[in-house]
């Protein structure tokens, strides 16, 4: 599975598991504001990623893509989210689910996913 597959899934799972907390904020408003300063960026992402067996990990990526997170979901979100990394299977669950608020979560998880990825490459 190519990282970029593996990283939009796991970024949309990211997504659900923040529902709540801070509110949602559109990730989209924030890419024109790019480069993040990612070097201290930290958090349930970001520890997620560099756990991961990706191969393309690195801390400046994870940073990059938790600076994305912290800009663009709750922490509930967040919690999700980084749950994806560990049980891809759950992400692909709540992308098919017909729950309404699978439905949002996927909607804000796709839109962070979309940001990190044109924002950390």
């Amino acid at each position: 599975m190519s990282f970029k597959i593996t990283f939009t899934a796991l970024a949309s799972l990211a997504l659900i598991a923040s529902c709540g907390g801070g509110g949602y904020k559109s990730a989209a408003r924030y890419a024109p504001k790019a480069p993040i300063a990612v070097g201290s960026a930290s958090g349930q992402i970001s520890r997620a990623c560099l756990m991961s067996d990706r191969k393309a990990r690195s801390r400046q990526l994870c940073g990059c893509i938790q600076a994305v997170a912290d800009m663009s979901l709750s922490g509930r979100d967040q919690s999700l989210a980084a749950s994806f990394y560990s049980n891809p299977q759950k992400a692909q669950d709540i992308r098919q689910s017909d729950n309404p608020n699978n439905e949002r979560f996927w909607k804000k998880y796709r839109e962070y996913a979309d940001t990190a990825e044109q924002i950390c490459g």
